[in-house]
């Protein structure tokens, strides 16, 4: 399989540059405000354990990453990793208010992760990896850094099987999506945005790439009709 997603690397970075000081309320835009409660549903589902150590790629503002740190508490250790300096810059300001010293944020790419092997317990990734160029080196890298037993999940948007669903998705996506960002300046940005996820591939070709990298164990959820999907895979 060639490259999941065609836009240059440079441009989606330039793209998350700019839209970090909006991203966390169109986030709670575009997923109606549920991805909060889908990232506790998989946190709840890895088995979090005091100790661990979390790697949360493609970070962006943190979001997810805060909610590790909590679940691991002061014993364990959480790293996101970006490739946006915008989006950093948002989630080390967050950093300041947080009660406790179990995170740290850097730089990186998602291609080619700065960490040894078998580094994590487990290892994340939210609504990232439509945005890569390759989706098959950012898995394989993950699956590279987990320790052996570990588990990985990928939180990611998908499309809905279900005709009607379907139709009002490409609606909010396709139209209301990008006006939403036009009016904070942004149209070209979140144009982007739904775009990635048109083009990005099913749930069920996501499985199937989760176990080309290694992964054992394979198997996703979906929520809101197939809207959003969640994968998780073991390293054995």
């Amino acid at each position: 399989m060639g490259l999941t997603n065609q836009t240059p690397s440079q441009t989606v970075q330039h793209i998350f540059d700019n839209i970090a000081g909006n991203y966390d309320v169109m986030n709670n835009v575009i997923s109606l405000g549920f991805h909060k409660r889908w990232r506790k549903v998989v946190n709840a589902k890895l088995a979090l354990q005091p100790g661990d150590h979390i790697l949360d790629v493609c970070c962006g503002t943190g979001i997810w990453t805060f909610s590790l740190g909590q679940a691991v508490g002061n014993t364990g250790q959480v790293t996101g990793l970006d490739f946006s300096a915008g989006m950093l810059a948002i989630a080390q300001d967050h950093l300041k208010d947080y009660q406790g010293a179990n995170i740290n944020f850097i730089q990186g790419d998602a291609q080619k992760l700065p960490f040894a092997d078998n580094s994590f317990d487990r290892v994340v990734i939210g609504f990232g990896l439509r945005n890569v160029p390759d989706a098959n080196k950012v898995l394989a890298e993950m699956y590279r850094v987990l320790k052996p037993g570990g588990q990985a999940a990928c939180l990611e948007t998908s499309q809905p099987t279900n005709p009607i669903m379907h139709a009002g998705w490409e609606l909010y996506f396709g139209k209301v999506l990008p006006l939403l960002g036009g009016a904070i300046h942004h149209y070209h940005e979140y144009d982007y945005l739904q775009k990635s996820t048109h083009h990005f591939v099913s749930a069920e070709v996501l499985k199937s790439l989760f176990l080309r990298a290694g992964f054992q164990d394979v198997s996703y959820d979906q929520f809101v009709a197939g809207s959003a999907a969640v994968h998780y895979g073991t390293k054995g």
